[in-house]
Parts: C-alpha cells; sequence; structure tokens
C-alpha cells in the first residue's frame, strides 16, 4: 500500500477514536444501525407487508432535509470564522498599539511595564470574560481593580486611556499622537463587544429544535422505506445516513459556541500566548534600541 493511501486513511479514520464529537456522533450512528434491524426483521418474517412505507417519500423529504442542515451548518461557521476574525483584528491592534507606543512616546520603565501589562493580560480577560470563568488567574500586578470587576476588559481599556490622559495633561503626548494611539485603543473594545454579540446570541432554540426534529423524524422513517429495496443493506445505509446527517448537526452545535473549551472551539489560550509573545518581544526591542529614553 502506497505511503500516500496510508495516509489518506489515517487522516479519515484516525479521528474516530481521538475526536470526542466524532465518538459521540459515531454512537448515535451505531444506535440507529441498531434500531433498522426491526424492518429487516420485519422484512424475513411473516409480517412482511406490514408497515412498509414508499422509498420515493425519503427521496423527497432528502431534498429538503439536506438544504436545511447545509443553512443549519453554514449558519454555525459563520458565527466561529467570525470569531477567528475579530481574535485576528485583535492580535493586529495589540501588536500595532504596541509598537506606537514604543515608537511615539518617551517611556520610562515603569511606563512599559504597566502598558506590557495591561495590553498582555486584555485578551486573557476578555477569553476568561466570554467564557464567563472567574478572572483571579490575571496579572496580579494589575492596579485600580479587583478580581472580581463585572467587565474586567473594560477595565483594562479604561487604565489605557487613563495613562494617555495623564501624558496629555503633563505634555508628554501632543493631539496628533493621542488620535493615532486611541484608533488601537478603540479597536480592543469594538472586538469585545463584537465577541460578546456572539456569546451572548446563540441561534434561536426553536430552529435549532425543529431541525433535530426533520433529522430524527427522516431516521425513523428511513430504513422502513429502503428495507424493501435493500434489504440487509439497510443496516449500513442507515448507519452511513444517520452518521453523516447527526455529524453535521451536532459539529454545527459545537461550531456555533465558538468560545468554549471544547476541540472545535477557537484556541483562545494560544491566541492569548501569540498576543503576549509579540508586544514581549516589541517592548524588550524598544528597551534594547533606545536604552537613552528610559528615566
Amino acid at each position: 500500500m502506497s505511503p500516500g493511501l496510508l495516509k489518506i486513511l489515517r487522516d479519515v479514520f484516525a479521528p474516530l477514536a481521538s475526536s470526542r464529537t466524532l465518538l459521540q456522533v459515531s454512537s448515535i450512528a451505531l444506535s440507529a444501525g441498531l434500531y433498522s434491524f426491526l424492518p429487516v426483521w420485519k422484512e424475513n418474517s411473516s409480517l412482511r407487508d406490514f408497515g412498509d412505507i414508499p422509498s420515493q417519500i425519503h427521496a423527497a423529504m432528502s431534498l429538503t432535509l439536506g438544504w436545511l442542515l447545509v443553512f443549519r451548518t453554514n449558519s454555525a461557521y459563520a458565527r466561529w470564522w467570525e470569531a477567528r476574525t475579530l481574535w485576528g483584528s485583535l492580535v493586529n491592534a495589540s501588536r500595532n498599539l504596541a509598537v506606537k507606543l514604543t515608537c511615539l512616546v518617551k517611556l520610562t520603565d515603569q511606563d512599559a511595564e504597566f502598558l506590557q501589562s495591561r495590553i498582555g493580560e486584555f485578551p486573557k480577560a476578555l477569553m476568561s470574560h466570554l467564557r464567563c470563568a472567574p478572572t483571579q488567574q490575571l496579572d496580579p500586578r494589575a492596579d485600580g481593580g479587583s478580581a472580581n470587576d463585572d467587565h474586567r476588559p473594560a477595565l483594562i481599556v479604561q487604565q489605557l486611556y487613563g495613562w494617555v490622559g495623564c501624558q496629555k495633561v503633563d505634555g508628554r503626548l501632543d493631539g496628533d499622537v493621542m488620535r493615532v494611539i486611541d484608533v488601537e485603543l478603540a479597536k480592543l473594545l469594538e472586538v469585545c463587544g463584537a465577541c460578546e454579540r456572539i456569546a451572548r446570541t446563540p441561534i434561536v432554540r426553536s430552529y435549532r429544535f425543529f431541525a433535530r426534529q426533520c433529522i430524527l423524524l427522516f431516521l425513523l422513517t428511513l430504513p422502513w422505506g429502503i428495507v424493501s429495496d435493500f434489504g440487509w443493506w439497510t443496516i449500513p445505509l442507515t448507519t452511513i445516513t444517520a452518521y453523516f446527517m447527526i455529524g453535521m448537526e451536532i459539529v454545527a452545535e459545537h461550531v456555533e459556541e465558538p468560545f468554549g473549551h471544547d476541540e472545535d472551539d477557537l484556541d483562545l489560550e494560544g491566541l492569548c500566548k501569540t498576543i503576549e509573545m509579540s508586544i514581549g518581544e516589541i517592548f524588550a526591542r524598544d528597551k534594547l534600541s533606545l536604552p537613552a529614553s528610559r528615566k
């Protein structure tokens, strides 16, 4: 067997053992396969003519159900992709803010430490806020707030604006530079608000229940409609059909909530580390290249 074929087979079947989502889908699909033994047994017994369903009904139902599942999956993935785009914007805004502060403002060592800690903590605070998690694990060097603040990301941005305002009053920062810095500061809360909209506005429950009811009705009647044409092949056909239909629904359910801890959710911890490392490099580079600016 060629290495390319082995790789394809490994990529197809390995996730079945390692993915909790696919294991859940597989177990439900196998249950549907076991259920399909009933019409197969009926077809090979004296009750053969009892309970038959015309197979043409499922041909018509499958088209409608297919469109429903496609729309359901696309809506869920659109939420996931928007969340990923927002966090990408947060990475860029954090880097831009760090670069502008180090290049346009004369920073002391104390200023640099404060700004680096605040910018680095913002994504962690946003992650905890979106997950409704406690914030005690955040940076202990934080000033001006407690770990129990209801909206930690807003507090951090408020602290940054407070620092900018003090520099403006002291004459260390003019209006033009302040406007340049404000562009990136404003993006932080814009990203926060957009992520809150995704996290606090799930897909309508009625639509979710309706999609599941349609899938359940289709899978309950499918083996009874195809058993007369496929015989024992009804069992694997029902299992495979259930795997893909239920899989699309469960994957959509996981993807539509992108800020959690599931394997299909965004790697927020990794994005937070990326931001922290990036701004750390920017402030460290500035400290090495402009030692005279530190007073």
